[in-house]
């Protein structure tokens, strides 16, 4: 790892014209795993600038994909050091131990965790360097800091004042107290108001540099021939129609593939579609999504790896009074981000630089440094914005990184390898195919007394890392989550829940909510169905479900009485419920749908509301839920991804459908304040949408339907 001192970090911001540069330190909590908290947590570390021009530049540990932090940790310094807002720059950090998540121990944004694993962090930060200026200002007054006071980018003495810019170089040489007090909560005046983003003037002016806009004089462009079947490999190929077209400079070969290095993107791709490969599939060519579907349903009719039990639910289930069986599934879904992967290195005098969209810095360093064969602390990352990432630009294998350095090193150039949409949908890691088989039994009283949940699906954790703390007992808890842990299920006496992982060919990955994804999609829907059985309305049986959560019932009741519950819905419509929590945050929706003359399903409206604790900037809240929502709707209407043959079908935005402006629906966001645990919200609104949008269907047409994406017969 790399050892990243004090003075050196000191020594970086004197070079990069700063005054004062601020560190902090907590120590690690041995064995610490990722929980929504407000307390202290182990092991963050923050920086902030503050220079002789005034500018407060904020540092992130963690990287801005759109989900909002850019301006979100800026307003947690920026609320303790009483600065200039109007000041307030932001940048990436650089890739570097100091800067690992305190949860998982390594620099990476994801999980919905940027902003509650540095609440306390990034605010400590901003009180150490207000307290360094406040005492840079008593020493220049001959006075006690503690007569002193600040507002807005300056110490205020009676009628005295100095900029923060003016004692910038002096707090430089003050020691950094070891401790500091907090603001009270009814003091913020920062934190918890709607503030607009500080980095959408740099993308509307086009400013804001993505991994994509890297460019300097000797850069190449390199585009890879990757096997068409997952798990190929390349037996021979023929380069010579390649090298032939203008611009076209090397053809090497790589573990992934055969790459083609020119001047220019387009000479890239003329010269890939120019090579004769011939490939070896292997295994992977028998790989049929139609036919490994089936193959679920055989497995879930099995009792898989016992996730959770309580009872005896195969005894109880004969003895209801009413049983009701039913299986939901989900395709693979590829991450679709705007922005496709691509990463530029360059390779020199035992250097490795690195300049990509990336989540995961500190196992893009780790495996640059093994394919570069140079020490870790000399890979050098610049972190861009990323145009997108839900996960996808989060692989233990770094595989875009690990690439992109295998480019490299074989062509002897600095290059920066491109894929294109169609690289990135066939290119592998996906959100897994899943199927859930349930039986409940129900009591006299409608209500769940025996509860069978099989589910199957591949594992996201097998083989990577973090393997050997996320999987117990053989139970990925990637693939569990939100069953297990379902409120709905604390109460059912007799329960069982069950997991087949099988192992394929086919990488999978997290995707925007992860398990949730799918789990919220079966849970939803099964308590809509139980309460259809029990000739109860969907509100009033989750309510009495939920009588002892509070929250989730809160939440519920506020989505579904803003969204005018009860009332009669405008005529061809129908509405639907579901809650779910996800990332420590609680989420409600419903869904006001109807469906045309074409049996096609138009969503017109998703009222939220959202128990998320905290809302540090509600406005960044209610612009997350919006794109959640979105972002959920293309998998609950259009996106699928099969496979035939082990071969991807679909190759871009033609044929691999994401949810288009005209089907946008309105979204009325409503945050309910919390006293809670802080949780995140980039990724809970996904999760129960489906379900909303599928309920709200059966309720119009009696049709249930139980397959993503929704197809009326």
């Amino acid at each position: 790892m790399i050892a990243l001192t004090r003075r050196e970090l000191l020594r970086k911001s004197l070079l990069s014209g700063a005054g004062l540069f601020v560190a902090f330190h907590v120590p690690r909590k041995a064995g610490a795993v990722p929980q929504p908290s407000g307390k202290q947590l182990p092991d963050p570390n923050a920086f902030v600038r503050v220079a002789p021009d005034e500018t407060v530049t904020v540092l992130l540990a963690h990287s801005e994909m759109g989900q909002g932090i850019w301006t979100g940790l800026a307003m947690l310094i920026a609320e303790e050091l009483d600065c200039d807002w109007s000041k307030i720059r932001v940048e990436h950090a650089p890739a570097a131990p100091v800067y690992a998540h305190p949860a998982f121990g390594m620099q990476m944004t994801g999980g919905s965790t940027t902003t509650w694993s540095e609440f306390d962090r990034y605010r400590t930060a901003g009180a150490m360097a207000r307290a360094m200026l406040l005492r840079a200002a008593a020493a220049r007054w001959k006075t006690d800091a503690k007569r002193l006071r600040t507002e807005n980018g300056f110490v205020l003495r009676g009628n005295d004042r100095l900029s923060y810019g003016q004692l910038a170089v002096a707090a430089q040489a003050q020691t950094p107290p070891k401790s500091v007090k907090l603001k009270d909560r009814k003091n913020w005046k920062i934190i918890g108001k709607p503030t607009r983003r500080l980095d959408t003037p740099e993308k509307i002016t086009g400013k804001a540099q993505f991994g994509m806009d890297v460019r300097f004089p000797e850069l190449r462009t390199a585009l890879v021939a990757r096997s068409p079947v997952f798990g190929g490999k390349v037996r021979s190929f023929d380069a010579s129609k390649a090298t032939s077209i203008k611009g076209v400079e090397q053809v090497v070969q790589v573990p992934s593939g055969v790459a083609v290095v020119a001047t220019n993107f387009w000479s890239a791709k003329l010269g890939r579609d120019a090579l004769v490969i011939d490939w070896d599939p292997g295994p992977g060519a028998s790989v049929d999504s139609g036919k490994l579907l089936e193959s679920y349903r055989a497995q879930a009719q099995t009792k898989g790896t016992v996730a959770a039990q309580q009872g005896d639910a195969e005894e109880a289930l004969p003895h209801s009074s009413k049983r009701v069986v039913a299986e939901y599934d989900v395709p693979y879904l590829a991450h679709a981000t705007m922005e496709p992967l691509n990463c530029a290195v360059r390779l020199a005098d035992g250097h490795c630089e690195i300049w990509t969209g990336t989540q995961f810095q500190t196992m893009d360093q780790m495996s640059a440094a093994r394919i570069a064969g140079v020490p870790q602390e000399n890979v050098s990352i610049h972190t861009q914005f990323l145009g997108g990432g839900f996960g996808r630009r989060a692989t233990p294998a770094s595989d875009f990184v690990s690439e992109a350095v295998h480019v490299a090193k074989a062509a002897g150039v600095p290059v920066k390898t491109v894929w294109t949409r169609e690289d990135d949908i066939r290119g592998g890691y996906y959100r897994p195919m899943f199927l859930h088989r349930i039986e409940v039994g129900l009591d006299d009283k409608g209500r769940p007394f025996a509860w069978k949940h099989t589910i199957v699906g591949q594992s996201i954790l097998a083989g990577t890392p973090f393997e050997q703390f996320m999987v117990k007992n053989g139970v990925d808890s990637a693939s569990v989550e939100g069953v297990v842990d379902s409120p709905y299920l604390e109460s059912v006496p007799a329960r069982l829940v069950t997991l087949h992982s099988p192992r394929l060919e086919v990488p999978v990955l997290w995707w925007r909510s992860v398990g949730n994804t799918h789990t919220a999609f079966a849970m939803e829907s099964m308590i809509d169905e139980l309460a259809w059985a029990a000739r109860r309305d969907p509100l009033d049986y989750r309510s009495a479900l939920l009588a002892d959560k509070p929250r989730h019932l809160r939440a519920l009741k506020t989505a579904a009485e803003k969204a005018g519950w009860g009332k009669a819905p405008p005529k061809g419509r129908a509405r639907g419920l579901a809650v779910h929590e996800s990332f420590g945050s609680i989420i409600a929706q419903a869904a006001e749908v109807s469906v045309d003359e074409h049996k096609e399903i138009h969503v017109h409206k998703v009222t939220c509301a959202v128990d998320c604790g905290t809302a540090i900037n509600p406005l960044g809240v209610e612009a997350q839920v919006q794109g959640a929502v979105a972002f959920g709707l293309s998998a609950v209407l259009q996106s699928e991804l099969t496979l035939k043959d082990g071969r991807v079908e679909q190759s871009n935005f033609h044929d691999y459908e994401v949810l288009r402006l005209p089907d946008m629906p309105e979204v009325a966001v409503h945050i309910i304040e919390s006293d809670a645990k802080m949780g995140g919200i980039g990724e809970p609104a996904t999760a129960p949408i489906s379900a909303a949008v599928a309920n709200a269907v059966y309720a119009l047409t009696k049709q249930r339907l139980r397959s993503l994406p929704l197809r009326l017969a």
